[in-house]
């Protein structure tokens, strides 16, 4: 296995992985930590609450106990703030997901005094991470993607699902919103009682629904493409790869994925973030649709993608850590892209697998002999293995309590963070700061709150 050589590196300065969404099964945190860790780098994380698994890494120099709600402008800054405060230097700051990303950029002037981020153009990742936005954007930019509507009714719904045909993909407009809490993202439609259902459930929550032309599937399978663009958006590392299985199947996350050189896609994609000036961790999903040979725009994820550690160059670098060496001003070791490297989520793939075996695409000696050549694993590693036993249990438990109720977050948006040492080896640079109680602003009482006018005009169908 190809690593990256630590000499000459500079890994003093610390990493902070920030994350907003409220799912303790998030992968994609772990791997951060992991990959920064096992290079020396003092790594903090934030998560809702001590059993997250990413939280018992040994690779954690520190845990910052605490759910953000980015719609809670002031009380959010407050608290990157003091966990600056308790670090005592400044620190690489990594968004896992799209909320952390948008609020970055629209409200982390305050923070680039303790941490080091892009600075992507502000209202980019909103517009790139909403789905029916993202499409515009491609309209405008001639970018291929699928046919889509924003409908305003059921009836209009129902009219585009008639025309397009069954299956149609479902997608919530703005996915990162925390009052779409028990709906999915993403879910494939075959009927009009599935798309009848799901209006109402969108409706009570208040979540727009876009819905997206349904494109039949070509060999070898979905594509994705990850990156890190630097300051003058040139985009290096750029990996590209296949989606072999995802959860929900065919519309979800990467449960099984195989790294594979596309030139052709790289180069479609880097000319794109050239041209929207973006900086930053990126991850997008491609489909190529074998009616025109084009390969079509399906998501667009202005952060770090979960099962990033697929993928890494023939020097060891993967895209976290070209991220953390940019931002501290060291270069980025060069190397071609790994090829025929797997990655698997393995919480997630015996679900996808059953359902794939049980639509006639898997057998289960296919299934099995799949698995073999594996590299990389979203949970275990032999050096790391608590997180694995608590996913473990964390998957247990939800499959015995789903019948009873729907578990929440181990912590509720605007309580109070806490502090807790991790297992690496190491001490806070502003130890002092650990004794003093965090107290942020009142919930509720900043002038950013939503609806105010310093918000960012939600785009059609989109609501902040």
């Amino acid at each position: 296995m190809t690593t990256l050589s630590t000499a000459g590196l500079d890994t003093t300065t610390p990493a902070v992985i920030l994350k907003f969404d409220q799912n303790v099964m998030h992968h994609g945190g772990l791997g951060a930590i992991r990959s920064l860790g096992r290079l020396g780098v003092p790594v903090y994380g934030v998560h809702e609450g001590p059993w997250a698994p990413a939280a018992s890494s040994r690779y954690l120099r520190g845990r910052w106990i605490w759910q953000p709600d980015a719609e809670d402008v002031e009380r959010t800054l407050a608290g990157l703030l003091t966990l600056a405060e308790l670090i005592g230097q400044q620190a690489v700051l990594i968004p896992t997901d799209d909320a952390g990303a948008i609020f970055l950029a629209e409200y982390g002037g305050p923070l680039r005094q303790a941490f080091l981020f892009p600075a992507p153009p502000a209202g980019l990742p909103r517009q790139v991470a909403g789905k029916f936005s993202m499409h515009e954007l491609c309209r405008e930019a001639g970018v291929p993607c699928p046919s889509v509507m924003m409908p305003a009714s059921l009836a209009e719904a129902r009219d585009f699902a008639a025309g397009a045909g069954y299956p149609v993909i479902a997608k919530l407009s703005v996915p990162w919103r925390t009052s779409n809490a028990g709906l999915r993202s993403t879910s494939v439609i075959h009927s009009g009682g599935d798309l009848a259902s799901l209006w109402h459930a969108c409706e009570a929550a208040g979540a727009g629904l876009m819905l997206q032309e349904f494109i039949p599937a070509a060999s070898p399978g979905d594509w994705f493409f990850h990156g890190y663009c630097d300051v003058n958006s040139e985009c290096r590392p750029a990996f590209t790869g296949i989606k072999l299985r995802s959860y929900p199947a065919h519309a979800g996350l990467t449960s099984l994925g195989c790294a594979m050189a596309n030139d052709e896609l790289r180069t479609q994609v880097t000319v794109l973030l050239a041209e929207l000036s973006y900086a930053g961790l990126v991850d997008l999903d491609l489909r190529r649709d074998a009616r025109d040979g084009r390969y079509k725009l399906l998501d667009f994820n202005p952060r770090l993608g979960a099962q990033f550690r697929l993928f890494r160059n023939a020097a060891g670098v993967d895209v976290v850590v070209a991220a953390y060496l940019d931002l501290t001003g060291q270069a980025i070791p060069e190397g071609t892209q790994l090829d025929d490297r797997r990655f698997l989520a393995e919480n997630y793939d015996p679900i996808a697998a059953f359902r794939y075996w049980r639509d006639g695409e898997l057998r289960a000696g296919s299934w099995l002999a799949s698995l073999r050549p594996v590299n990389e694993f979203a949970w275990f590693a032999a050096d790391d293995l608590r997180p694995f036993g608590l996913m473990c249990a964390r998957m247990a438990a939800r499959g015995i309590t789903r019948r009873f109720r729907r578990p929440g977050p181990s912590r509720a948006p605007g309580a109070q963070p806490r502090y807790r040492a991790g297992r690496a080896h190491g001490h806070l640079a502003n130890p002092a700061a650990q004794a003093a109680r965090p107290e942020l602003p009142a919930a509720g009482h900043s002038p950013h709150a939503r609806g105010t006018a310093g918000a960012v005009p939600a785009t059609r169908g989109e609501s902040v």
